[in-house]
């Protein structure tokens, strides 16, 4: 994983999630602190999806961007667009990151997550929201 951080600037962690239980999949970089930033969170995604998603908003950062909670992000390769929110809980999340830091979770890097919209356009909180509630709960709902 440090190789990994050294020669991209980031890695990610992906944590399975179990459908029987409705428990959602989490992907989370470790590396964005790095750079001065959230690490960034993605829930109910594959990992192929979750990774693509993931570089290529680490990409953004590492070119400079500032990522802000209520920023809406648009993509040319995914038909998906996404809000970044900000996670009350990231020590309930992002243990890789935080092992990574030397930081205790009660003193958690923060983390940021980027909600998709459904296929409609609409977001989880949002009237007629199509994606099941448990795979994109609100940040502070769940814990890895």
């Amino acid at each position: 994983m440090s190789r990994m951080i050294r020669e991209h600037g980031w890695y990610i962690q992906f944590v399975m999630g179990d459908e029987r239980e409705r428990k959602t999949s989490i992907a989370y970089t470790i590396g964005m602190f790095g750079f001065g930033h959230p690490e960034l969170v993605a829930l109910g995604l594959d990992p192929g999806d979750a990774s693509a998603l993931l570089n290529e908003v680490g990409r953004r950062v590492k070119a400079g961007g500032n990522l802000i909670a209520g920023e809406l992000l648009e993509f040319d390769a995914w038909a998906h667009r996404v809000t970044v929110e900000e996670i009350p809980n990231p020590g309930a999340i992002v243990f890789g990151a935080n092992r990574h830091y030397r930081r205790p979770d009660e003193a958690s890097v923060p983390a940021l997550q980027l909600t998709y919209d459904d296929r409609e356009g609409r977001f989880p909180w949002e009237p007629g929201y199509s994606g099941s509630r448990w795979i994109q709960p609100r940040p502070g709902e769940y814990t890895a």
